[in-house]
């Protein structure tokens, strides 16, 4: 196997489509200047391209309602949101059990200068992996919300959340909402301009096939958040303090105009592909993905439940291998995968993974008959040894 064989796409999607590479490549020669600081043909013209590529975000995630912010990661999208809603006063903060250290962390950090700053688990049946409502209404009920985060789709098993059911439940409490997009947007076409959606966050590198570099939120226009980072924006240059409305708020700096080239060419992409054909190809190769790791009896599939709803991320452990041994050996077999924890120990945890984890394989539009009979001649290698 001289070829790589690709299965870590929840990690950032790769290849790109060809158009980001090309668009990226010609618009950074003729047009990588600085937006908003000149009024230069060259500043404006990046000012545009910004300016478009906010509202392609915003048209693809129904919430042309909304602000679209840029951010260098969904990351820094949700340290951004998380610690200003903590500094509103949010104390009591519920979260699935799936959610990345981009969250968790976060709260963490906070908890020495948020006194009182309490994180529960929204429930979710260990069995069929169901979110049970009623218990979460129940949950609610004894303990008030003040800020809820879901993860749309875990990133350690592909899981998707009906997060419009705890969102409308959470609103009847007042609670805020924030979901997590980073393995969904440009995937599972829903309208995040809903009202029980307070703010999302997304990454531009993985499910949108843009650059990495890439992210950034979208947040109700009405909601003014205490600002994390601080700097210039190119206009209120005498004010010291950062500008009350727009997404300049959240937006010091220079933003990162190759990387938005590139993610307004993967836009296009998408657009002209359609999200039922991204999604469909993704069902339809997890389909065939499990049915491959299901003929080989030394690996064991988790956290597939019959009637959940998945995207293309599936996560196994190996009979006589950790996860890290089984990814080191696929590894030297030409098969990249992501092995361990995936930066969400807490989904682990509730998966009965932790502290070794899984091996993580997951699949991008670009995924074909190549990779899976790729796979399936590594896991016979595997299955004779020695590696």
């Amino acid at each position: 196997m001289d070829e790589m064989l690709y299965w870590d796409n929840a990690a950032t999607t790769w290849p790109k489509p060809e158009c980001v590479y090309k668009f990226m490549d010609s618009f950074y020669r003729s047009g990588g200047f600085n937006a908003g600081r000149g009024s230069h043909a060259g500043a404006v013209g990046a000012g545009i391209l910004i300016a478009e590529t906010r509202e392609k975000i915003k048209r693809l995630l129904h919430a042309e309602n909304k602000l679209c912010v840029f951010t260098p990661s969904a990351t820094v999208g949700l340290n951004m949101l998380l610690q200003g809603f903590v500094r509103l006063g949010a104390r009591r903060v519920y979260l699935s059990p799936f959610e990345h250290n981009a969250v968790t962390r976060v709260l963490k950090g906070m908890e020495s200068y948020a006194a009182g700053l309490e994180v529960q688990l929204l429930s979710v049946d260990k069995e069929t992996l169901s979110y049970d409502l009623a218990a979460i209404k129940t949950q609610f009920e004894a303990a008030k919300p003040d800020l809820v985060v879901v993860s749309q789709v875990s990133n350690v098993c592909g899981l998707v959340a009906p997060v419009w059911r705890i969102f409308a439940l959470a609103k009847e409490y007042g609670a805020a909402t924030v979901c997590d997009l980073a393995q969904s947007a440009g995937l599972i076409d829903e309208h995040y301009g809903s009202e029980v959606v307070d703010a999302a966050v997304f990454a531009g590198h993985k499910t949108l096939y843009g650059p990495t570099g890439t992210g950034g939120f979208i947040i109700k226009p009405e909601l003014t958040l205490p600002p994390v980072l601080f700097g210039g924006t190119g206009t209120e240059s005498a004010n010291q303090d950062m500008p009350q409305e727009g997404e300049q708020r959240y937006e010091p700096g220079t933003l990162n105009i190759a990387g938005i080239a590139g993610l307004n060419a993967a836009l296009r992409f998408i657009e002209e592909t359609g999200l039922l054909r991204l999604r469909g190809h993704e069902v339809e190769v997890r389909r065939k993905l499990l049915e491959l790791l299901r003929e080989f009896s030394f690996v064991h599939v988790v956290g597939d439940a019959p009637g959940a709803e998945y995207t293309g991320i599936v996560s196994c452990v190996f009979d006589g291998l950790s996860a890290l041994e089984a990814g080191q050996v696929l590894s030297r077999l030409g098969v990249a995968v992501r092995a361990g924890l995936q930066c969400a120990p807490l989904a682990h945890k509730f998966l009965g993974t932790f502290p070794g984890g899984t091996v993580r394989l997951s699949a991008s539009y670009f995924t074909g008959e190549w990779e899976l009979s790729g796979l399936r001649m590594a896991l016979e290698k595997m299955g004779r040894g020695p590696w």
